[in-house]
């Protein structure tokens, strides 16, 4: 069983009208013996942001608690994105299903990240799923397969998840179709990671951001490069969606960007003075006023964040490798040596 909230794939869910579409929330989740000692993040939640568009919405949108999405076709479910656990992703799976009885056809990856992959393999048919993602997010995936990071966060039950590669990639673009919907598949460059890719409906104005959004949370570019998640804030706006659907928390509109915009040029200031005075990443990281920042959630991010920026300028190219283990352990050291809190 889950050492921590979880979610099963016989939860009850309940639909609600929100302006042009519904609310469809998870009333009776399971909980476990041990939910006691670790906060609830609460219930996850569909909206249908567009007609037969719907985003899969996860409180409280913290470490490995992603938000994902589907397009309901004729004949057919396009799934963005999968979950980072087993429970979790049977529960995504549950709520398509009292949605529509198409089959899933086509799961989009917007990144590596296990949070958004892990439940791939339990998400797809074989034979008769394609999993669509960026070349480098198949390249990753193949060579590290499901990492759990035993002992970064605090426990975590992820269940048996086979891994699940996708079968198409591509570099830049790629556009996909439900019915007549067009879904365009766009890849930003380097930013969050080396492999982002959005998912966006022009005609309904709905944008899936993946982790270039983290809407009420610290951003996090560690795999990736903070000067290209700053040019990134550009070829999001260049979009001019109205419904942003973030790879964490709530649902926003475009409004969101300008947060992160800001943010990234603060982590970019202050690792100009750290790289200039020789300060260490964490030095700078617990010496800084983190202003309007300091309401984010996952301040710890910080430290990865820092220790990106420092080894773009000193030379490492965008996306470059660096010294992982140190980044997190440190980002661990912010976090008073304690394990990062997750509720996943």
């Amino acid at each position: 069983m889950p050492t921590g909230s979880a979610f099963t794939h016989d939860s009850d869910f309940a639909l609600t009208p929100v302006g042009r579409g519904a609310r469809l929330t998870a009333v009776s989740p399971t909980t476990t013996a041990n939910s006691n000692r670790r906060r609830d993040p609460g219930p996850p939640e569909i909206v249908e942001v567009a007609p037969s568009v719907y985003a899969y919405l996860q409180p409280d949108g913290t470490w490995w608690i992603n938000n994902a999405g589907f397009i309901v076709g004729p004949d057919r479910v396009t799934l963005i994105d999968t979950c980072s656990t087993e429970v979790r992703t049977r529960a995504l799976l549950a709520a398509v299903s009292r949605v529509s009885s198409n089959p899933i056809a086509t799961i989009v990856n917007t990144h590596h990240h296990g949070d958004h992959t892990n439940g791939n393999g339990l998400a797809a048919t074989p034979g008769a799923t394609t999993i669509v993602a960026h070349h480098d997010c198949r390249t990753i995936l193949a060579e590290e397969g499901i990492v759990h990071y035993d002992g970064v966060w605090e426990p975590v039950d992820w269940g048996e998840l086979p891994l699940g590669l996708p079968t198409t990639t591509f570099a830049d673009r790629l556009t996909l179709w439900s019915g007549g919907r067009r879904i365009e598949l766009r890849h930003p460059g380097v930013a969050h990671t080396t492999n982002d890719v959005v998912a966006w409906l022009p005609d309904d104005g709905v944008l899936f951001t993946g982790d270039l959004v983290f809407h009420g949370g610290t951003p996090f570019v560690l795999m990736g490069s903070v000067q290209g998640a700053l040019e990134s804030v550009e070829f999001l706006r260049s979009f001019e969606a109205t419904t942003v659907v973030p790879g964490h928390g709530p649902l926003c509109g475009p409004d969101v960007f300008d947060v992160h915009e800001r943010y990234y040029r603060f982590v970019l200031d202050l690792a100009a003075q750290a790289h200039a005075a020789g300060t260490p990443a964490l030095e700078a990281a617990r010496a800084a006023d983190l202003g309007e920042f300091a309401e984010l959630s996952d301040p710890e991010r910080l430290v990865g964040n820092l220790h990106r920026a420092l080894a773009e300028l000193s030379g490492t190219e965008r996306g470059g490798p660096i010294d992982l283990v140190t980044a997190i352990g440190e980002m661990i050291s912010f976090n008073g040596g304690r394990p990062l809190a997750c509720c996943a």
